[in-house]
């Protein structure tokens, strides 16, 4: 999985990225509550479960990369499906490209599971 990241920004550059991944998040979470409100039957409901887990994956920075893949993914779906949706859904999946490329940050439980260990070795020998 390391593969899929160039680095955990730290500092700034990670708040930056925390923040992408939050806005990304809210634009997807918002849309799926909204259309599971109005949603009948199971298909109604099915279409929208998969935006609310990549909005939930998004937040928590966990899969980043194939989260954002799919986030933008959906967010072209969904704005080409609807008539002059591509005006606001283009923006969240420029947003969730970037962050696939970026990688989720320091800030993500990317980082904590995948990113860089510090590893302190005793220098006394005992032979």
């Amino acid at each position: 999985m390391r593969r899929l990241f160039s680095t955990f920004a730290p500092g700034a550059p990670g708040v930056g990225l925390l923040l992408l991944r939050l806005a990304c998040a809210t634009v997807l979470l918002a849309h799926a509550g909204a259309a599971l409100q109005r949603a009948q039957g199971f298909f109604g409901v099915a279409l929208q479960v998969p935006a609310a887990v990549l909005g939930v994956l998004l937040v928590a920075g966990l899969w980043t990369p194939v989260a954002a893949i799919l986030a933008a993914l959906d967010a072209l779906a969904v704005g080409f499906s609807i008539p002059a949706g591509y005006r606001f859904w283009l923006l969240p999946a420029v947003v969730a490209a970037a962050l696939a490329l970026l990688g989720p940050g320091a800030w993500s439980l990317d980082a904590k599971l995948f990113g860089w260990k510090r590893v302190e070795i005793d220098g006394s020998v005992n032979i």
